[in-house]
């Protein structure tokens, strides 16, 4: 029996597409995608931009030592553009339509709780490297960013004690991070005896602008006659103008200190710092840093970026202790499989860049110093503060009410949010 030409056109075609597409899975196979979801424009680029460059510079020197298992790695950018929703579409790409391995992203927590539910649906693994508010433990996120308990605690130790800070006004941008942790550093204030009256709490939106009317509040605030201290969560593009109008109306660091938890070398970079001079950061990595590590990746990221004046800033450091925890749990499974790289990272330990060294802990967070660092003319920070090792990260935090009784355990209890007080693990769990 003949064919038609018709037919033989579709067969034609048929063993054309499946030959394409055998060679499109045989691509595909070669390599190990690596998901990278940061904002490239909008109000969070001015922060984000350069966590996907550090990402592309790691994932080029990892290949120029071989790859891992074998294969290249193959970066795979995504801009979810400062839009929260945008970003659980893109992580759903990521992980459907892309097929990556490990996905390394986010900034605010917003961002974070939008992508949480597609990657538990998934089952990918998320990489997050910002600083948060805690009260989260994931199976399938793992948290290389501070803790409360590893920056916002010690850092209102800090101005307690070393400040004599008696008065405390918590500003912050108007999303969950900012009101979670306020809402613990309020309790922890009380705790430690401040009289509410002594604690002023204001929010802004994302990439506010005015701020004139705020700052004379604040002022106003400070002038009775016990120290004050500004602790900042302000994210974004609105610390520019916020810094700029404490010095327009004459608010030194001397008068009233701020501590910001979002402002790094980067936000620093390529703007006015005279009126930030004196104001204070808590991370748990400076650029300042003197350790071999440092000197080491900073000269590396020059080279990379072609650029000497670029900064390096806390969430790189994080994007690579992570990054590099991944590896070393990839490598240590034999596989890019999620349960096998979730059970296998466990434990992982990698150095830091401050000298130490970081270890993946069972509650998915990392062991990190704490360091307060004091803004210099140069858009650098001076170290004034720093613990004295490395403070394991606190999934739920001792100072809420619901929480202090929540335990996160991926090992032995295999639960997120285990109950030490009920034994029920009443949310995710193995």
């Amino acid at each position: 029996m003949r064919l038609t030409t018709a037919v033989k056109r579709f067969t034609l075609a048929s063993a054309v597409a499946a030959g394409l597409g055998l060679s499109s899975l045989a691509s595909a196979a070669d390599t190990i995608k690596v998901g990278i979801l940061h904002s490239l424009s909008g109000t969070m680029a001015i922060s984000e931009t350069t966590l996907k460059d550090t990402m592309l510079m790691l994932i080029e020197e990892q290949n120029k030592k071989g790859g891992l298992l074998g294969k290249q790695l193959e970066p795979v950018v995504v801009d979810p553009a400062s839009n929260w929703p945008l970003f659980a579409e893109k992580a759903r790409e990521l992980l459907t339509k892309d097929k990556v391995d490990a996905t390394f992203g986010c900034w605010t927590s917003v961002s974070r709780k939008s992508v949480l539910p597609v990657f538990e649906e998934l089952n990918g693994l998320l990489f997050y490297p910002v600083q948060y508010e805690g009260e989260e433990s994931s199976k399938n996120v793992f948290y290389t960013g501070a803790a409360p308990n590893q920056q916002a605690i010690p850092a209102v130790d800090y101005l307690m004690n070393d400040i004599g800070v008696k008065r405390w006004v918590l500003a912050g941008t108007d999303y969950v991070y900012p009101r979670t942790t306020n809402k613990i550093l309020e309790s922890y204030l009380k705790a430690k005896g401040v009289a509410e009256e002594d604690i002023m709490i204001n929010y802004t939106p994302f990439g506010h602008s005015d701020w004139q009317s705020i700052v004379a509040e604040i002022k106003k605030f400070g002038s009775a006659g016990k120290k004050t201290a500004v602790v900042s969560t302000i994210n974004g593009d609105a610390n520019v103008p916020f810094y700029k109008e404490l010095g327009n109306q004459g608010i030194s660091a001397q008068d009233i200190p701020v501590v910001a938890f979002s402002v790094g070398e980067e936000e620093l970079s390529g703007i006015d710092t005279k009126p930030l001079v004196g104001h204070l950061a808590a991370w748990n990595y400076f650029m300042s840093v003197d350790a071999p590590e440092n000197a080491e990746f900073i000269k590396a990221w020059h080279s990379f970026i072609k650029d000497e004046k670029r900064v390096t800033n806390d969430p790189m450091e994080a994007h690579y202790v992570g990054f590099n925890m991944w590896v070393k749990a990839v490598e240590k499974a034999g596989s890019t499989d999620p349960d096998k790289v979730a059970a296998a990272i466990i434990g992982v330990e990698v150095p830091n860049l401050t000298g130490g060294t970081s270890k993946m802990l069972p509650n998915h967070h990392i062991t990190k110093p704490v360091l307060i660092g004091e803004i210099q003319g140069d858009g650098q920070f001076s170290v004034v503060w720093e613990t004295e090792g490395l403070l394991p990260g606190d999934a739920w935090s001792d100072f809420l009410e619901g929480s202090k009784d929540i335990e996160a355990d991926w090992v032995e209890l295999k639960c997120g949010n285990y109950n030490t007080v009920t034994k029920t693990c009443s949310g995710q769990n193995y």
